[in-house]
C-alpha cells in the first residue's frame, strides 16, 4: 500500500501521522509499543514488540546448561545482612 504519512511536532519529539486505513491494514492502534529500526539507505521498519508468556521464556532455556559464572558466586556468598536462609 502506497500512502502519504505526515510528520508532526509534539512538544520536543516529531512524530508520524498514520492514516486510519494504513492503521486498519496493519492491524494497529494508538498506544501499541513498535520497535523501530532504519537502514543505511533511509528505510524505516516498525516492528510490533512481542509480549512473551513465561512459558515461551522459560521454554528457550536449558535447564541443562550451567548456571553463569556471576550466579554461582551468589550461591556461595554469605549473608551480610538479614537474608532468609
Amino acid at each position: 500500500m502506497h500512502a502519504e504519512v505526515v510528520l508532526r511536532k509534539f512538544g520536543n519529539s516529531t512524530g508520524a501521522v498514520f492514516p486510519a486505513s494504513v492503521l486498519k491494514d496493519l492491524g494497529l492502534k494508538a498506544g501499541i509499543a513498535m520497535t523501530m529500526d532504519t537502514t543505511s539507505n533511509g528505510i524505516i521498519t516498525l516492528t510490533p514488540k512481542r509480549k512473551f508468556t513465561l512459558s515461551e521464556l522459560i521454554s528457550q532455556c536449558n535447564i541443562k546448561s550451567p548456571p553463569p559464572a556471576d550466579i554461582a558466586v551468589w550461591d556461595s556468598a554469605k549473608p551480610v545482612g538479614q537474608e532468609v536462609l
